[in-house]
Protein backbone atom coordinates (compact mmCIF):
# COMPACT_ATOMS: atom_id res chain seq x y z
CA UNK A 1 0.00 0.00 0.00
CA UNK A 2 2.84 2.40 0.88
CA UNK A 3 4.42 2.29 -2.59
CA UNK A 4 1.07 3.08 -4.25
CA UNK A 5 0.44 6.02 -1.88
CA UNK A 6 3.90 7.49 -2.41
CA UNK A 7 3.67 7.00 -6.16
CA UNK A 8 0.43 8.97 -6.17
CA UNK A 9 2.04 11.74 -4.08
CA UNK A 10 4.96 11.97 -6.52
CA UNK A 11 2.51 12.40 -9.41
CA UNK A 12 0.64 15.08 -7.49
CA UNK A 13 3.89 16.85 -6.56
CA UNK A 14 4.91 17.01 -10.22
CA UNK A 15 1.48 18.36 -11.16
CA UNK A 16 1.66 21.06 -8.48
CA UNK A 17 5.15 22.17 -9.50
CA UNK A 18 4.15 22.29 -13.16
CA UNK A 19 1.15 24.47 -12.31
CA UNK A 20 3.49 27.20 -11.05
CA UNK A 21 4.87 27.82 -14.57
CA UNK A 22 8.22 28.90 -13.12
CA UNK A 23 11.31 28.93 -15.39
CA UNK A 24 13.53 28.46 -12.32
CA UNK A 25 11.99 25.05 -11.80
CA UNK A 26 12.83 23.87 -15.32
CA UNK A 27 16.32 22.43 -14.54
CA UNK A 28 14.81 20.39 -11.71
CA UNK A 29 11.72 19.22 -13.57
CA UNK A 30 13.90 18.31 -16.55
CA UNK A 31 15.38 15.55 -14.38
CA UNK A 32 12.00 14.21 -13.29
CA UNK A 33 11.88 10.51 -14.20
CA UNK A 34 9.34 9.70 -16.93
CA UNK A 35 8.42 6.46 -15.16
CA UNK A 36 8.60 5.65 -11.46
CA UNK A 37 10.17 2.55 -10.02
CA UNK A 38 9.19 2.01 -6.42
CA UNK A 39 10.47 0.30 -3.30
CA UNK A 40 8.73 -0.11 0.01
CA UNK A 41 9.99 2.14 2.81
CA UNK A 42 9.23 1.38 6.44
CA UNK A 43 7.08 4.07 8.10
CA UNK A 44 8.92 6.17 10.69
CA UNK A 45 7.34 8.95 12.75
CA UNK A 46 8.76 12.17 14.25
CA UNK A 47 7.22 14.45 16.93
CA UNK A 48 6.65 17.40 14.57
CA UNK A 49 3.92 15.39 12.83
CA UNK A 50 1.58 16.73 15.51
CA UNK A 51 1.27 19.86 13.33
CA UNK A 52 0.00 18.07 10.24
CA UNK A 53 -3.65 18.91 10.88
CA UNK A 54 -2.73 22.60 11.33
CA UNK A 55 -0.88 22.85 8.01
CA UNK A 56 -3.77 21.11 6.28
CA UNK A 57 -6.25 23.65 7.65
CA UNK A 58 -4.15 26.65 6.58
CA UNK A 59 -3.12 25.42 3.10
CA UNK A 60 -4.04 27.91 0.33
CA UNK A 61 -5.95 26.92 -2.79
CA UNK A 62 -2.91 26.24 -5.01
CA UNK A 63 -1.53 23.55 -2.67
CA UNK A 64 -4.64 22.35 -0.82
CA UNK A 65 -5.15 19.14 -2.83
CA UNK A 66 -1.53 18.04 -2.45
CA UNK A 67 -1.35 19.00 1.25
CA UNK A 68 -4.55 17.07 1.99
CA UNK A 69 -3.24 13.95 0.23
CA UNK A 70 0.13 14.34 1.91
CA UNK A 71 -1.31 14.68 5.41
CA UNK A 72 -3.46 11.60 4.90
CA UNK A 73 -0.43 9.61 3.70
CA UNK A 74 2.04 11.00 6.27
CA UNK A 75 1.74 8.13 8.80
CA UNK A 76 2.81 5.64 6.10
CA UNK A 77 5.97 7.58 5.16
CA UNK A 78 9.55 7.35 6.39
CA UNK A 79 10.24 10.59 8.29
CA UNK A 80 13.84 11.63 8.92
CA UNK A 81 15.93 14.18 10.81
CA UNK A 82 19.41 15.17 9.64
CA UNK A 83 20.89 16.14 13.00
CA UNK A 84 21.28 15.05 16.61
CA UNK A 85 20.22 16.86 19.78
CA UNK A 86 23.90 17.60 20.46
CA UNK A 87 24.23 19.34 17.10
CA UNK A 88 21.09 21.44 17.43
CA UNK A 89 18.69 21.33 20.42
CA UNK A 90 15.90 19.20 21.80
CA UNK A 91 13.36 21.89 20.92
CA UNK A 92 14.52 21.94 17.32
CA UNK A 93 14.47 18.15 17.02
CA UNK A 94 10.90 18.03 18.38
CA UNK A 95 9.79 20.58 15.78
CA UNK A 96 11.58 19.38 12.65
CA UNK A 97 11.28 16.55 10.17
CA UNK A 98 11.40 15.76 6.46
CA UNK A 99 10.49 12.93 4.14
CA UNK A 100 11.69 12.16 0.63
CA UNK A 101 9.09 11.20 -1.95
CA UNK A 102 11.50 11.03 -4.88
CA UNK A 103 15.23 10.38 -4.44
CA UNK A 104 17.68 7.87 -3.05
CA UNK A 105 15.95 7.64 0.32
CA UNK A 106 12.45 8.00 -1.07
CA UNK A 107 9.99 5.31 -2.02
CA UNK A 108 10.38 6.46 -5.64
CA UNK A 109 14.16 6.12 -6.21
CA UNK A 110 16.17 8.51 -8.36
CA UNK A 111 19.93 9.16 -8.57
CA UNK A 112 20.10 12.89 -9.38
CA UNK A 113 16.84 14.48 -8.19
CA UNK A 114 15.20 14.45 -4.78
CA UNK A 115 11.77 15.84 -4.00
CA UNK A 116 10.22 15.79 -0.58
CA UNK A 117 8.53 17.75 2.16
CA UNK A 118 9.91 19.65 5.16
CA UNK A 119 7.76 20.27 8.26
CA UNK A 120 8.76 22.80 10.94
CA UNK A 121 6.80 23.73 14.05
CA UNK A 122 5.94 27.33 15.01
CA UNK A 123 8.57 29.68 16.47
CA UNK A 124 11.50 27.54 15.30
CA UNK A 125 14.84 28.82 14.05
CA UNK A 126 16.55 26.51 11.55
CA UNK A 127 20.21 27.52 11.94
CA UNK A 128 22.52 28.32 9.00
CA UNK A 129 23.51 25.25 7.01
CA UNK A 130 24.81 24.35 3.57
CA UNK A 131 25.20 21.45 1.16
CA UNK A 132 26.58 20.80 -2.30
CA UNK A 133 23.16 20.11 -3.79
CA UNK A 134 21.34 22.91 -5.57
CA UNK A 135 18.00 23.37 -3.82
CA UNK A 136 14.60 24.89 -4.45
CA UNK A 137 11.92 25.36 -1.79
CA UNK A 138 8.23 26.01 -2.40
CA UNK A 139 6.31 26.80 0.83
CA UNK A 140 2.96 25.02 0.74
CA UNK A 141 1.38 26.12 4.02
CA UNK A 142 2.49 28.64 6.62
CA UNK A 143 4.55 31.80 6.27
CA UNK A 144 8.17 31.89 7.42
CA UNK A 145 11.27 34.03 7.05
CA UNK A 146 14.08 32.77 4.83
CA UNK A 147 17.61 34.00 4.17
CA UNK A 148 19.38 33.84 0.84
CA UNK A 149 22.90 34.76 -0.22
CA UNK A 150 23.84 36.20 3.16
CA UNK A 151 20.98 38.69 3.13
CA UNK A 152 18.66 39.29 6.08
CA UNK A 153 15.72 37.02 6.73
CA UNK A 154 12.74 37.91 4.56
CA UNK A 155 9.15 36.74 4.92
CA UNK A 156 8.02 34.48 2.09
CA UNK A 157 4.42 33.39 1.59
CA UNK A 158 3.16 30.03 0.27
CA UNK A 159 3.76 29.74 -3.45
CA UNK A 160 7.08 31.60 -3.30
CA UNK A 161 10.18 30.00 -4.76
CA UNK A 162 13.39 30.08 -2.73
CA UNK A 163 16.43 29.01 -4.76
CA UNK A 164 19.74 28.07 -3.14
CA UNK A 165 22.92 27.53 -5.17
CA UNK A 166 25.41 24.78 -4.26
CA UNK A 167 27.15 25.51 -0.92
CA UNK A 168 25.05 28.64 -0.34
CA UNK A 169 24.49 29.16 3.40
CA UNK A 170 20.84 29.55 4.35
CA UNK A 171 18.58 29.58 7.40
CA UNK A 172 14.92 30.12 8.22
CA UNK A 173 12.62 31.20 11.03
CA UNK A 174 8.99 30.21 11.46
CA UNK A 175 6.43 32.49 13.08
CA UNK A 176 3.21 31.70 14.91
CA UNK A 177 2.22 28.85 12.61
CA UNK A 178 3.94 25.68 11.40
CA UNK A 179 5.55 25.51 7.96
CA UNK A 180 5.11 22.83 5.33
CA UNK A 181 7.39 23.26 2.31
CA UNK A 182 8.25 21.15 -0.71
CA UNK A 183 11.96 20.90 -1.54
CA UNK A 184 13.89 19.84 -4.63
CA UNK A 185 17.53 18.78 -4.57
CA UNK A 186 19.63 18.51 -7.75
CA UNK A 187 23.01 16.74 -7.46
CA UNK A 188 25.03 13.70 -8.48
CA UNK A 189 25.47 12.93 -4.77
CA UNK A 190 22.09 12.81 -3.07
CA UNK A 191 23.57 10.98 -0.07
CA UNK A 192 25.58 14.03 1.03
CA UNK A 193 25.19 15.30 4.57
CA UNK A 194 23.92 18.77 5.39
CA UNK A 195 26.58 20.78 7.26
CA UNK A 196 25.67 23.29 9.97
CA UNK A 197 27.62 26.55 9.93
CA UNK A 198 28.95 27.18 13.41
CA UNK A 199 30.32 30.71 13.05
CA UNK A 200 28.10 33.80 13.50
CA UNK A 201 25.82 34.18 10.52
CA UNK A 202 25.07 37.24 8.44
CA UNK A 203 22.26 38.29 10.79
CA UNK A 204 24.49 38.46 13.87
CA UNK A 205 22.86 35.40 15.42
CA UNK A 206 24.87 32.68 17.11
CA UNK A 207 24.61 29.36 15.31
CA UNK A 208 25.95 27.41 18.28
CA UNK A 209 22.69 25.63 19.11
CA UNK A 210 24.11 23.15 21.61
Amino acid sequence: MNDFIVGNLVVQARRLLGSLYAPRLAPFLGLWPPALSRHRAAPAAVPVMRYLSAVKESAPAFSAAFVTAFVEAAPTLEWCRSYTVKEVSEKFMDNYGWTDLLGQSGSAPDERLACGVLLLGPDVYYPPHQHEAEEMYVPLSGTAQWSQGGRDLQQRAPGSMIHYLPHEIHDMQTGNEPLLAMYLWRSNNLEQRVRLTRSSDAHGLSTDTR
